[in-house]
């Protein structure tokens, strides 16, 4: 896992823009903190920020490698989980290889396949490949979007990074947002629309896209998978064995390592399932005690209330599953003040508002594990595709014609100033019909199944991305890398086109994922209703969060205090959120959510210098 960065000008010596260069490079620090390379020529510069993972030695990047007189150099953020078939076919076509990391193999199928090479890879990746003969570039991005990948464009010249600081330490990026981009952060976010970068002229290569931009030609995008409508031809019990198959083969790809691994465990369906899996692998091979880790907060059980989203609290379950496979487990205990202290440290690591303490406590996670590991295995996108959220089983909320874990904008269009936004209620309608409006379909099915793709394609292309990009930024703010194993595409599509009455099997959430899992989890495991990421219940946080917003509310000069309806915010903080009837995006963002989050835009603005054109 690493931080890359690219800039090709067909007009300018870029050799002469060292420092700005370095200033880029300078962003991907704690995403590569082990390591920097540069590939710098005229015309061209590639930029990469190392977290070794596989092969310390042979891994190196940018990494150049010359077939005839042509010579192709990649810079690469990602982790291929078939490197050794690719390799082996490889092989076979007479490539030699230096070492055994993922790097090499990739660039050897993309200069024996060109972009076809997409197609077979099965990981997680955004990279870069100069070829110095044609001076073209291409671009591409993995079919989840697990690996973020922004780009600028402007004539003659592209600037494209992992994260949108990079774009921005080039003073051809400027920090402007437009209405639209107000729009993307009051409207929908922490979500995003797919491709956009809120900031003016920056884009995002979708998942499942690639990019090509070449001297005289431009550039031009081009889609190379997409989810599509196939017939499940397989009976129940096939349709167990095959996911249990999937879910196994998908976790044991994804252990390979050259250095220590852990998993998130949090009693969980879901993490308890790759927990179990990883366990019984390193067992049978000889690798120890699998460690494990789960987040919790300062006298949190205390003031624990149930909720139709949180039924029962974690540690009863973990400790179960401790037991069941015998993990070397850690319990990280957060503090409820630094929650809101490193509400900044969360802004910086996304570079845009995000999702409160709910991002500021993964932050706080990941940099405790950081101490002991450099991988992580979690149990991120179940639910998206395996219809875990209440959103899929609510028959009030599953035919409504919007986004499910957004369902009014009266809250979000409340707390601004009358005004501010144009025609906002057309641009969310207008990104909801984009994502419904592409879903395909089979021709015959009835209304409830069509409804049940387009809520996965919901699911997928919104609430998945913005947990995605949540778990990649504060991991990799410190410099650790965490593994989606249900991301795995051959998982995702084969959810997709699971009938609706299979995956619900005995009418529960994920029913055809426990039914797989019996026998090899505990019951109680199986059974146990879904349980969201931790939050505290602290009031100690709540009044940090109070205290905070309020005093940005007294501050004239405040950025955030010129968008908003002071009267609205001051009666959601009088009220300790409890004026909110809806939730601001879905079960992890309510009252003091809401108000972390407006801090997290007062910090986004003034840390980032935002003008508003």
């Amino acid at each position: 896992m690493c931080g890359i960065a690219g800039w090709i000008d067909y007009n300018r010596d870029l050799r002469k823009y060292v420092d700005t260069i370095n200033k880029m490079t300078g962003t991907l620090v704690r995403r590569g903190p082990d390591a920097q390379g540069i590939y710098l020529k005229e015309n061209v510069c590639l930029m990469h920020r190392r977290l070794i993972v596989i092969d310390p030695e042979n891994g190196i990047q940018p990494m150049t490698i010359k077939k005839g007189n042509t010579s192709y150099t990649i810079v690469y953020n990602g982790e291929l989980y078939n490197t050794n078939e690719l390799r082996d076919e490889l092989l076979s076509f007479g490539y030699h290889f230096r070492g055994h990391s993922d790097t090499e193999v990739l660039l050897t199928a993309f200069i024996h396949w060109g972009e076809s090479c997409l197609e077979k890879l099965n990981g997680i990746y955004a990279f870069g490949v100069w070829n110095d003969t044609s001076k073209t570039l291409f671009l591409a991005r993995d079919r989840m979007g697990v690996k973020p990948l922004f780009v600028y464009t402007y004539s003659d010249g592209i600037i494209f990074g992992s994260e949108l600081k990079t774009l921005l330490a080039n003073p051809l990026v400027k920090p402007r947002i437009d209405n639209d981009g107000l729009k993307e952060i009051f409207l929908l976010g922490p979500g995003r629309t797919s491709g956009k970068g809120v900031i003016k002229g920056v884009t995002e290569l979708k998942p499942g896209e690639f990019l090509v931009f070449k001297k005289n030609l431009g550039w031009k995008i081009r889609n190379y998978w997409s989810l599509k409508a196939n017939e499940h031809t397989d009976d129940v019990k096939t349709t167990i064995e095959k996911t249990r198959f999937l879910i196994t083969d998908a976790v044991k790809r994804q252990l390979v390592s050259d250095v220590p691994l852990c998993c998130f465990l949090s009693g969980g369906l879901d993490s308890s399932i790759i927990s179990k899996i990883a366990s019984d692998i390193y067992l049978s091979d000889n690798k120890g005690r699998l460690h494990t880790y789960s987040v919790n907060y300062i006298d949190n059980q205390q003031y624990f209330v149930k909720s139709i989203f949180q039924p029962n609290s974690d540690e009863e379950y973990i400790q179960m599953m401790v037991n069941e496979i015998a993990s070397q487990h850690h319990e990280v205990l957060l503090d409820n003040e630094d929650l809101e202290k490193y509400l900044d440290d969360a802004v910086l690591a996304r570079d845009l508002p995000g999702m409160a303490d709910v991002d500021s406590s993964l932050l706080l996670f990941c940099r405790e594990i950081k101490k002991k590991f450099t991988v992580a295995v979690s149990g991120e996108c179940a639910d998206e595709i395996f219809g875990g959220y209440p959103w899929y089983h609510n028959r009030d909320i599953l035919f409504k014609d919007t986004f499910p874990w957004s369902q009014s904008l009266d809250l979000r269009q409340g707390i601004l100033k009358e005004g501010l936004l144009v025609d906002g209620e057309e641009y969310v309608k207008q990104q909801y019909s984009d994502t419904v409006n592409k879903t395909d379909t089979l021709p015959g099915e009835g209304e409830f199944e069509i409804r049940m793709r387009q809520l996965f394609m919901l699911n997928l292309n919104w609430f998945m991305q913005t947990l995605l990009d949540r778990k990649d930024r504060m991991s990799m703010y410190n410099g650790l890398e965490v593994r989606v194993p249900f991301c795995d595409h051959r998982l995702v599509e084969y959810a997709f086109n699971m009938p609706w009455s299979i995956k619900s099997l005995n009418n529960r959430e994920k029913g055809i994922v426990r039914e797989a899992m019996k026998g090899i989890l505990p019951d109680k495991i199986i059974s146990r209703k879904k349980s969201p990421y931790p939050k505290t219940h602290n009031p100690k946080y709540l009044n940090a969060v109070k205290s905070r917003l309020q005093n940005i509310l007294n501050d004239s000069n405040s950025p955030l205090v010129q968008l908003i309806n002071k009267q609205k915010v001051q009666e959601i903080i009088d009220s300790d959120g409890k004026t909110i009837s809806m939730p601001w995006y879905g079960q992890l963002m309510t009252g003091v959510q809401l108000m972390a989050y407006l801090i997290q835009v007062d910090i986004w603005m003034r840390e980032y210098r935002i003008e508003i054109v």
